[in-house]
């Protein structure tokens, strides 16, 4: 069934549901916007005043936010104040008392306070593409936000997307092969090529990590001493639950080979076999994704991609399944943490 387009209410009908009575007044205390003239995602809510804590406001506002969040994707708060990554997660737990621990990851962070981490530690020259946060998985958040602490002097954007657009973007044969099929991850830990399986499971105890891999669904395997290959099939589309909403949900793309540097990819085929290398995608079935299937997708992201530059003090809130994010290269400090909330446990739905 052909995907329908997302539904959002208008900045009009914002406007009569901010008349309704709350603890704090909204239409006193903050204004909507959006960043582009006909683009919906993100909604932009801005503090009318100078001395609005954005967690304190969140807390008399939830209802209003979590409504506007399912029905544009993403909102970015703006000029409100955010003065340290307490108060970042205390408005995290504003909206969702539900913060995630980053387990089975894929990218390096560092836990700063609480539910909040850095973002994805990659050198600043490199390109992140968009995805949704852990869709590589079969338990993801629903929610993830990211609060701007330093801007980049040059580049540096959050790109974002609608997941629902990508997915319409997809040829039907192709998205049909990836819903049938679905995509297997392979993956090979160490320190030397990817990330250790210590950092990846939060754990030093093999008897912990097999307990993790039995429970989601991971297929493990020890190599020597102290390597580890495990594959994982995941879901390549998926419904957002409470809307039914389909969505573009993997990250065969990032998984894939084809997505290193060419230099990188040539060195690392003529060192190791494909079920060796790092990381590595195909579909369920073990079949490979072409090339060409790889760039539709890669342009599918980039058509739908809306960039803004960020402002120190900004919190983007977004619905992690409806909509992709990532990351452009830039030049200077930057410094933007995260947090995620709201665990789904895809495993624990196919029960």
């Amino acid at each position: 069934m052909e995907a329908q387009p997302p539904k959002r209410p208008s900045l009009g009908s914002l406007s009569s549901f901010r008349r309704q009575s709350v603890s704090v007044s909204r239409a006193d205390l903050i204004t909507l916007d959006s960043l582009n003239v006909g683009a919906g995602l993100p909604l932009v809510i801005r503090a009318a005043g100078a001395s609005l804590s954005l967690a304190d406001w969140a807390q008399g506002n939830r209802e209003f936010i979590l409504a506007n969040l399912l029905g544009y994707g993403g909102i970015l708060f703006r000029d409100f104040i955010v003065a340290s990554a307490a108060e970042f997660e205390r408005f995290l737990r504003a909206v969702s008392a539900q913060l995630m621990e980053y387990t089975y990851s894929s990218t390096p962070r560092t836990n700063v306070s609480g539910g909040v981490y850095t973002s994805t530690e990659y050198p600043a020259d490199q390109s992140i593409p968009l995805h949704n946060e852990m869709s590589y998985a079969r338990a993801w958040p629903l929610k993830i936000g990211f609060y701007c602490v330093t801007h980049a002097e040059r580049g540096g954007e959050t790109p974002i997307a609608d997941s629902r657009n990508v997915l319409r973007r997809i040829t039907p044969n192709l998205r049909k092969q990836f819903t049938e099929k679905r995509v297997r991850y392979i993956r090979n830990y160490g320190e030397r090529f990817d990330l250790p399986w210590q950092q990846v499971f939060r754990t030093t105890s093999k008897a912990e990590v097999e307990c993790y891999c039995r429970e989601a669904g991971i297929d493990f395997e020890w190599l020597g001493d102290n390597g580890l290959r495990t594959r994982q099939v995941c879901q390549a589309v998926a419904r957002r639950p409470g809307t039914g909403d389909e969505v573009w949900f993997n990250q065969a793309h990032l998984f894939h080979v084809s997505s290193l540097a060419k230099d990188v990819r040539e060195s690392l085929l003529a060192a190791f076999d494909e079920h060796e290398l790092p990381r590595n995608a195909c579909y369920g079935d073990g079949s490979p994704i072409s090339e060409d299937a790889l760039a539709e997708i890669r342009d599918a992201y980039e058509q739908e991609a809306i960039l803004f530059p960020w402002q120190a003090g900004d919190v983007l809130l977004l619905d992690n399944m409806l909509v992709a994010h990532g990351r452009r290269p830039y030049a200077g400090e930057r410094r933007v943490l995260v947090g995620m909330a709201e665990r789904y446990d895809f495993t624990e739905v196919m029960k």
